[in-house]
């Protein structure tokens, strides 16, 4: 309850007194006018419904839900069904503030989003001073200075310097990137060593950082939600249901006016023009769609209720119903589809004499003192104990690798560039993944192949997407063709790109948009700052939730609480079943009143009849919809 905003606090306390006073009342002797009681609770938990009512009839928008509700109870009271009249009210009301409890989710997507955005770009001046300035206010040629662990607040040329950049905030790849002089660096990475000299390349409107701002902004602005479902019908229920209730009397009470006894029709004869009244009454009260106002936002909570239980957060119904018609799906890569994490998968030797733990052995010391992901998993992946004593003269050769002294033997582990520069030959290898090269004496040694792995159960989860109907999967990320092939390979995907930027990846998405079915939608599942805005811009946008960012977590629909893929299939399954109890539900209300309105127009249903087809209706379809709450992953 704690997540209850105040407005909602005092809504449920309204909704909470009423019930209580409508009790009361229903079990005391009347006394004087009976209405007088009833009035009490009904003007507690239904003037704000009076109110909009009455604003949206001033606005010449006179046909919504709420004119609705009102005229319905309003005409339950005329009828002097009072407890009626309360009691729908108090129902509509409870629903609507369920409908709020689960769509009342914070969205403040750009909000989380602007941790990206520097505060701040550090400039040196011509007297070699340095003056900390705002990034919008800083030249096109200007020189700034990035410290270690500071965010690079715009794109520029490194002019000296050496470090590594944590790209991922822009680009979701893990590995991170070497920087030194000539090397161009993006806004929103993070220098993770040395100290950057940089001249500025593009001011701050035109950076990386403001791009992605940008595109989160416009991306909201292009999804457009459907329309509340009850808000649709009422558009033309309402009027159809009004105009139908007032011809039911008017038109008899005028022929009842001007034709003599003898020229009325059959069903005239014996009839006042308040019997036509009465009926057309009782029409307006079998016509109320509390059945549908209330069960419809009921079965999408019980759904969103029934996914929590599983771990999968849903913000909305909007986004639940949108689920159930998921067609094409999109997964960022690195954190989403991989563990996010470097491990050492192959180690090929090729020196005769060199088994598989002496290459590890010898890539691990020469990497003693680095604190790169791929040292890291190199040093992670030895078994044998690592005697820094046995390293000497370690040179780091940045862009490339490292060159020591292993036991006195020259040793060299880098990339294909470091062996392309000393001149040593790389025989053909069937390794996957980033490759890290080892040489020896001058000699080519080895090879050690690191991958990030795929999460447990991530092919399982594609392999139940497509059986259950998903037409199309499709990896994304801003990793190398050479890393994301193996990966694409493993998972069973249906097609991947390579090597793609934020707007690239929106860019992809309005394509693939563009070619879904016009009931089908794109689903995006991402983890990363960099996902924010393609998560905003599909049609459903699903976040990896404990590991993944702030920012993509608030910009989603969907979050994955537990982080396991399978969920998506699981919160689907969850979807489609919410979705045939609200078509179950729509279709009874319909039937059932469809039948006594018939009946009511011509004098065949009684007031209880009406209550029946109104107050039953909704009853049996709000336990229904309350199945919802017990929603499987089928």
């Amino acid at each position: 309850m704690g997540s209850l905003t105040p407005k909602m606090k005092k809504r449920l306390v309204r909704i909470a007194l009423a019930a209580l006073l409508l009790l009361l009342v229903s079990r005391l002797p009347p006394l004087g006018l009976p209405f007088v009681g009833y009035l009490i609770p009904y003007a507690i938990v239904g003037w704000d419904v009076l109110w909009k009512a009455g604003r949206t009839i001033l606005r010449g928008q006179v046909f919504d839900e709420n004119f609705l509700m009102a005229l319905a109870t309003i005409g339950a009271f005329f009828t002097t069904e009072y407890a009626e009249a309360v009691f729908v009210m108090l129902f509509y009301q409870l629903g609507e503030w369920f409908q709020d409890y689960a769509v009342g989710k914070s969205r403040q997507s750009i909000a989380a989003l602007m941790d990206l955005r520097p505060d701040e770009a550090n400039v040196e001046q011509p007297d070699g001073s340095v003056e900390a300035m705002d990034p919008e206010d800083v030249p096109v040629g200007a020189v700034i200075l990035v410290k270690p662990g500071e965010r690079v607040p715009l794109d520029g040329t490194v002019l000296e310097g050496q470090s590594t950049l944590d790209t991922a905030a822009l680009t979701g790849e893990s590995l991170p990137r070497d920087a030194g002089p000539g090397d161009t660096v993006l806004s929103g990475c993070i220098n993770q060593k040395g100290l950057l000299r940089l001249q500025v390349t593009k001011p701050f409107a035109e950076s990386t950082v403001a791009r992605i701002l940008d595109l989160v902004e416009n991306a909201s602005e292009k999804k457009a939600r459907s329309e509340q479902f009850i808000t649709r019908f009422a558009r033309y229920y309402t009027p159809c249901v009004v105009i139908a209730a007032a011809i039911l009397f008017l038109a008899p009470t005028l022929l009842l006016a001007f034709l003599p006894a003898a020229s009325l029709p059959g069903f005239l004869a014996g009839t006042l023009w308040s019997d036509w009244l009465h009926r057309a009454l009782i029409f307006l009260v079998i016509s109320c769609p509390c059945a549908l106002v209330i069960s419809v936002p009921l079965s999408f909570f019980g759904g969103i209720g029934g996914a929590s239980r599983h771990g999968i957060l849903v913000k909305g119904s909007c986004d639940l119903e949108g689920l159930a018609y998921a067609e094409t799906v999109l997964f960022d890569k690195t954190g989403t589809l991989t563990q996010g994490a470097f491990t050492v998968t192959q180690v090929q030797p090729v020196l005769p004499g060199l088994d598989r733990e002496k290459l590890l052995t010898a890539a691990a010391l020469a990497e003693h003192w680095s604190d790169h992901p791929i040292a890291q998993s190199l040093r992670a992946a030895c078994h044998a104990p690592l005697d820094p004593a046995r390293v000497s003269q370690p040179e780091e050769l940045p862009g490339l690798g490292v060159q020591v002294l292993v036991d006195g033997v020259p040793v060299l582990v880098g990339n294909h560039r470091l062996m392309e520069q000393q001149s040593i030959p790389l025989p053909p290898l069937p390794l996957t993944g980033t490759l890290v090269h080892v040489a020896m004496n001058g000699q080519y040694a080895g090879c050690i192949a690191i991958s990030d792995l795929p999460k447990p159960g991530a092919r399982e989860a594609i392999s139940s997407l497509k059986a259950s109907g998903v037409k199309q999967v499709v990896m994304l990320t801003g990793d190398t063709q050479e890393a994301a092939a193996p990966v694409a390979q493993a998972l069973g995907v249906d097609s991947f790109h390579a090597q793609l930027l934020p707007q690239d990846k929106v860019t992809l998405t309005e394509t693939l948009l563009a070619q879904t079915s016009p009931k089908g939608k794109l689903v995006f599942v991402g983890d990363g700052i960099n996902d924010a805005p393609v998560l905003t811009r599909a049609d459903i946008g699903i976040a990896m939730g404990a590991l993944g960012s702030d920012a993509a977590i608030e910009a989603a629909d969907i979050v994955l609480m537990d982080d396991k893929l399978p969920g998506i299939s699981c919160a689907m399954g969850i979807a489609r079943k919410t979705l045939r109890i609200v078509h179950q539900n729509i279709w009874f209300a319909l039937g059932v009143k469809a039948v006594v309105l018939v009946l009511g127009a011509l004098g065949m249903a009684s007031m209880w009849a009406a209550v029946f087809a109104d107050v039953g209706v909704a009853v049996i379809a709000i336990l229904n919809a309350m199945r919802a709450l017990r929603a499987s992953k089928t």
